[in-house]
């Protein structure tokens, strides 16, 4: 099993801690991961990084799919992979309809839909066997229609592709974990049990099987975060967690509309998750923290003092042994516990 690490999102000022992804790249950390909302970009911070190491792997966790066409999204993951010698992973996303329509002007769409026709276009364009075109339901090349001008024409990139480049994208929907699987090379589902990989597995078999060619688990990278927080004080460390959980199960969407309540639902808090989510909406969000379970917390996040950190990697473990987990991607940025997970997983 691979250790990356997460940058996350910045605020307004732009700080990438290059000094420490310099220390997790001589502890053999495999991937350090940026990313983007509506503010910095997650590109121009990989490409930073990229400049200024030498080993360790740089993805995006997540580009947002409707921020750039396919044709853009290849010409960049094609120059950082060229310039990187080969250690840029492209990281992609749906984002949400709050951020696509209100930020970016376009319309949300169907996402699974474009995350099929988005990377099978970037395939193409990568492969580079001849002038691309494609006939999908939301892309098209060339593009024809109204407002075009008729001129457009298949185009085969100047640069050479390298169609190895990995492919990830960011699901925990069945719908979205079966596309993964189909037509990607990993996959981030968030947050993950150890425990219950058949909340995935059941969407990702079925997503291999319309993939053919024997694809499977082996071929697949399973990459959730997981949030470490480090505390002598076990009660302080979950506190200090709920918040988290609670935005994302109460916050993310409306009601009947966020995957991320459905995806607690499906990991058996259902009951719970219902709860959060009406507190949150109704404003309440300091009784909706205080619902979160520990017990949902310790499935998926590793909390307390350095020893029971150590102790609760056993099911992480043994799920990287059967394959379930393939890169666990560290919500922390803390040198104290990136050495501990380093000594414990390395």
């Amino acid at each position: 099993m691979k250790l990356g690490f997460l940058l996350g999102y910045s605020g307004k000022q732009i700080h990438i801690p290059i000094d420490l992804i310099r220390q997790a790249e001589a502890m053999g950390y495999d991937s350090v991961w940026t990313a983007e909302a509506y503010g910095n970009d997650a590109v121009t911070a990989a490409a930073w990084v990229l400049a200024q190491t030498s080993k360790i792997k740089v993805g995006t966790a997540i580009m947002q799919m409707p921020a750039r066409s396919p044709a853009m999204c290849a010409m960049t993951s094609m120059s950082l992979d060229q310039l990187s010698g080969g250690r840029f992973i492209v990281g992609l996303g749906a984002s949400g309809p709050q951020v696509v329509e209100g930020w970016h002007g376009v319309p949300y769409g169907k996402p699974v839909t474009r995350t099929r026709e988005y990377i099978q276009i970037m395939r193409k364009i990568m492969a580079r066997e001849g002038p691309v075109e494609f006939d999908g339901e939301m892309y098209k090349l060339p593009l024809t229609g109204p407002g075009t001008t008729g001129l457009g024409k298949p185009l085969k990139s100047i640069l050479q592709g390298n169609p190895k480049i990995p492919i990830y994208t960011a699901s925990i929907t069945s719908a979205g974990l079966r596309c993964a699987a189909e037509v990607a090379d990993g996959v981030f589902p968030v947050w993950m049990d150890p425990n219950k990989y058949s909340v995935l597995g059941e969407h990702l078999d079925a997503g291999f099987a319309k993939a053919g060619n024997g694809k499977s688990l082996a071929d697949f990278d399973v990459a959730p975060f997981v949030m470490v927080m480090m505390n002598d004080d076990l009660e302080a460390a979950y506190n200090a967690l709920r918040p988290w959980l609670a935005l994302y199960i109460g916050g993310m969407g409306a009601k009947g509309k966020n995957f991320y309540t459905d995806y607690t639902t499906r990991l058996g808090y259902g009951d719970v998750a219902a709860r959060i989510q009406d507190l949150y909406l109704a404003g309440k969000k300091a009784e909706a923290e205080a619902l979160v379970p520990s017990e949902l917390l310790d499935e998926v996040a590793l909390i307390g003092p350095a020893g029971r950190i150590a102790e609760r990697l056993a099911p992480w473990k043994e799920a990287g042994k059967r394959g379930e987990v393939g890169t666990m991607l560290l919500s922390v940025q803390d040198p104290v516990i990136l050495e501990l997970m380093a000594k414990e997983l390395l």
